[in-house]
């Protein structure tokens, strides 16, 4: 967040206002249903926040990356930060959905997805952090509201640069989750590759308590069906390796399942 960078990296910054929370404003296309906006008039990368900065020890150099597409965790900031200036001038608004990344282009725009529900919106990026070396984004509260992670406050998300962003605004929901299609009959092992890592949430006697703990944790969780043991186990994922199951694994702890486990595919 912006009160953790050098004063010089916010000289020469303006002031543009409260962010909006609609992809209407100024220089953003209004986008149909679900599809990402259109940035028509993009404002200029604010002078001082490409410049190479150092925090707790860290240095970090900002860049412009096109192919920017990362999983990891998200946190969220709110009403300590609000009205605060951030990284490129502007106010922090914790109601719009704004966020702060280390290293990408400022202002810009991303995709944020989050991997429990499905969830997916479009966020301004107006701030540097977070500065903690597990966590890729920074969500406003409006952010997190928007993609249901605010009681977990951390959870698992997609990140993807979207470009520059317009000179005001930018953010918008772009979908919410769906209803879930009529409880399948479970299955007797998951889906398996090789090399893929799944994160066993609980294993449940009831398997309706099961498929309850399922829907919470998204469209990747499913459920292994009944065994000799007569359990019925949630399992998420598959994870291409095991850092990003690892990553998936404190998300689903933070999320109150503390006895989550990693398991690779048998």
């Amino acid at each position: 967040m912006a009160g953790n960078l050098p004063t010089g990296m916010f000289r020469g910054a303006l002031v543009v206002g409260l962010l909006s929370l609609l992809a209407a404003c100024a220089g953003v296309a209004r986008p149909e249903a679900s599809r990402l906006p259109v940035v028509t008039d993009p404002a200029p990368i604010v002078s001082g926040t490409m410049r190479r900065y150092q925090v707790r020890g860290r240095w970090y150099q900002p860049a412009e990356q096109p192919g920017y597409d990362e999983t990891g965790l998200a946190s969220w900031y709110g009403e300590q930060f609000n009205g605060r200036p951030t990284a490129t001038g502007e106010r922090f608004d914790m109601q719009a959905l704004t966020a702060a990344h280390k290293t990408l282009p400022l202002p810009g725009l991303v995709e944020v997805t989050n991997l429990a529900n499905g969830r997916r919106i479009v966020v301004r990026v107006n701030d540097r952090g977070p500065f903690v070396d597990d966590r890729i984004i920074d969500l406003s509260r409006g952010a997190a509201e928007a993609l249901g992670m605010l009681q977990a406050g951390v959870g698992e998300v997609r990140v993807r640069y979207l470009g520059r962003a317009p000179r005001t605004g930018g953010g918008t929901a772009l979908r919410y989750a769906e209803a879930r299609p009529p409880d399948p009959a479970p299955r007797t092992q998951p889906p398996s590759a090789a090399g893929s890592y799944w994160i066993q949430a609980g294993a449940f006697s009831d398997r309706r308590a099961a498929r309850r703990v399922a829907d919470q944790l998204g469209d990747r969780a499913t459920i292994e069906g009944n065994r000799d043991d007569g359990l019925y186990r949630v399992l998420v994922g598959p994870w291409p390796d095991p850092n990003a199951a690892e990553r998936s694994r404190q998300a689903v702890i933070a999320r109150g399942y503390a006895d989550a486990l990693l398991i690779s595919a048998r």
